[in-house]
């Protein structure tokens, strides 16, 4: 499906982000472990989180729809049940990687994961390590590409030190480390997302972070208790980028998630020149079970380039495509390093970031581990292929937007995957119908 997203007038009114779906998937599969009843409000509807609903269901979890939240009856602890085939992951990249990790402290079994064909490009080598460490194994194409097969094994805590910062990884070592009897730690190369953290001590499991140290301990029978699930900041993103790119707009973010592991783009956004006001949760807060929900003002500004270090990577790995965007319409240079990751995500996003900007106008060029733009004003406008990548779709819209002569995005169909609503949501916000 293609789509064509003219110029802009500003962005205008209050806006109420989808889900958050990395919060909608943990709270799936955390639901799935224990074996009372989760409610879990506002659950994003997107073809992700749908995939992570069945795969649960897959293994004997009841998932029940109700008009505005979903009721999981899981499986228990050590009770998930083998299902006839393989568990189609879809797209979702976050379920591949977290939901062996409860199934590896299974005991005994095996279970076999597949997706589709972006899926079938994202390796699982960096959990199949700690999985092995801990007592279970991974079989893998390639000896790290799906389809892969889990077998599960009499797990044992680990220490274990992240290569790369990533809290897909984290996520999986930390779920594991519950089942196992002694105490498990993870030590992170540099901070990321907590939402995994934060709902198992929702569910008064023991956690402790001391820096970049986690360390958890066995719990016989994990139960997180009801969750409400945040607005998504990586799906607001997209319409605050925007905001920020359009003149005289002024747009309204209501209920987003403002968890300080997730909003590295907006510290980026600030330090660009971007107006985003609004209560974040200050860097390094300490670790609660709550998702902390903000109202942000957003406003048009006058962009000059900065540098994305390393360390920053993780907590705006979803929203550096955005950076690259906003570089193109800032003064001077826009640099981001340490960014190997974005090469393994649904597209080579470094690649396909740089072929799409540099095909509209841009004046940018990959690194091995990221990029350099060089800003000249604005964008041209033209084509850009999504490469069935819902980031990249996205963001082709808000360059057309920004664009002096619009933007057809090539694959458009690809931004339900974790935001069905966005082509709607942005017309609300420039009046277009």
């Amino acid at each position: 499906m293609n789509r064509r997203f003219e110029p802009s007038g500003p962005l205008r009114g209050t806006y109420v982000p989808p889900a958050d779906k990395s919060v909608s998937h943990r709270a799936a599969i955390l639901g799935a472990v224990g074996e009372e009843p989760v409610r879990v409000r506002n659950y994003l509807d997107a073809e992700d989180t749908r995939s992570t609903l069945a795969a649960i269901q897959q293994l004997g979890v009841l998932v029940e729809h109700r008009r505005d939240e979903i009721v999981i009856r899981g499986a228990g602890a050590r009770a998930a049940g083998i299902p006839d085939g393989p568990i189609d992951v879809g797209n979702a990249g976050t379920l591949m990687r977290l939901l062996p990790g409860w199934l590896a402290g299974q005991g005994s079994g095996s279970w076999t994961f597949d997706g589709d064909a972006s899926i079938r490009r994202r390796p699982v080598d960096r959990i199949a390590e700690p999985l092995r460490l801990m007592g279970a194994s991974i079989d893998a194409r390639d000896g790290r590409f799906p389809p892969f097969t889990v077998h599960a094994g009499q797990l044992h805590g680990i220490d274990y030190a992240l290569p790369v910062a990533s809290a897909q990884v984290k996520s999986c070592v930390l779920i594991a480390g519950v089942l196992a009897p002694e105490r498990t730690t993870v030590v992170e190369p540099a901070p990321s997302r907590d939402h995994t953290e934060r709902m198992l001590v929702r569910g008064g499991m023991s956690v402790e972070r001391d820096g970049l140290r986690i360390v958890v301990r066995c719990h016989d029978q994990p139960e997180i208790t009801d969750v409400a699930v945040p607005g998504d900041p990586s799906s607001a993103a997209f319409l605050i980028a925007a905001a920020v790119l359009v003149r005289g707009s002024e747009l309204v973010v209501d209920g987003v998630g403002v968890n300080w592991t997730r909003t590295g783009f907006l510290r980026i956004v600030d330090r660009m020149g971007g107006v985003v006001v609004g209560p974040l949760e200050p860097p390094g807060a300490p670790l609660t079970g709550d998702e902390p929900v903000a109202e942000l003002d957003v406003r048009h500004g006058s962009l000059v380039g900065t540098t994305v270090e390393a360390a920053e990577v993780p907590l705006a790995i979803d929203e550096l495509p955005l950076v690259a965007l906003l570089g193109c319409f800032a003064e001077g240079e826009t640099v981001v390093r340490g960014a190997e990751e974005l090469r393994v995500k649904e597209s080579d996003r470094i690649a396909t970031v740089v072929d799409g900007l540099r095909g509209l106008g841009g004046d940018i060029e990959a690194t091995d581990d990221g990029f350099v733009v060089r800003g000249t004003g604005g964008l041209r406008g033209g084509t850009l292929e999504a490469h069935g990548d819902h980031r990249l779709a996205m963001l082709g819209a808000v360059a057309g937007l920004a664009s002096r002569e619009g933007v057809e995005v090539i694959g458009m169909e690809a931004a339900a995957v974790s935001y069905p609503g966005f082509e709607a949501d942005l017309a609300a916000v420039t009046r277009r119908g």
